[in-house]
């Protein structure tokens, strides 16, 4: 089962201010509770970040989003690996007086407690990826802009 995704999420803050937030990795666990591990340095080409997350299901996701390609301000492009696994990116353009970001990942599970879920709980597994979507973008808008 491939969880696609392709999110559009407005900001108040011009690419530059999103793009600042967006490089304070340090501030992560700050902002999402949901986070239960974080290991990460900078927002870089070639940097690996390593998660835990936890939604609001019974079980939790780990995996490493290595930064394939950073283009400050504009384009992200990263490939996961893990519990689940697969492209993502995402592309920052202004949009009034704000930005527009949007978010794609297509991603498949590969840890076998997970791949049952999907096939079992497919909306599950969808649902709880879509909460640490949505809700992760408006924790970040409330407390990183």
């Amino acid at each position: 089962m491939e969880v696609r995704s392709e999110r559009r999420f407005q900001f108040d803050a011009a690419p530059p201010a999103l793009w600042s937030a967006l490089s304070s990795v340090d501030d992560y666990p700050h902002w999402w509770p949901w986070l239960r591990s974080f290991d990460a340095r900078t927002l870089a080409p070639g940097q690996e970040w390593r998660c835990t997350v936890k939604p609001p299901l019974p079980y939790v996701v780990r995996f490493t989003i290595r930064f394939d390609e950073v283009h400050p301000e504009q384009q992200i492009d990263a490939t996961v690996r893990g519990d689940i696994e697969g492209p993502a990116g995402l592309v920052i353009e202004p949009s009034g007086d704000g930005s527009a970001l949007a978010l794609t990942s297509s991603l498949r599970p590969t840890n076998t407690i997970l791949k049952a879920a999907a096939i079992v709980g497919r909306p599950l597994v969808r649902l709880g990826h879509d909460w640490v979507l949505d809700i992760g973008a408006g924790q970040f808008a409330s407390r990183a802009l």
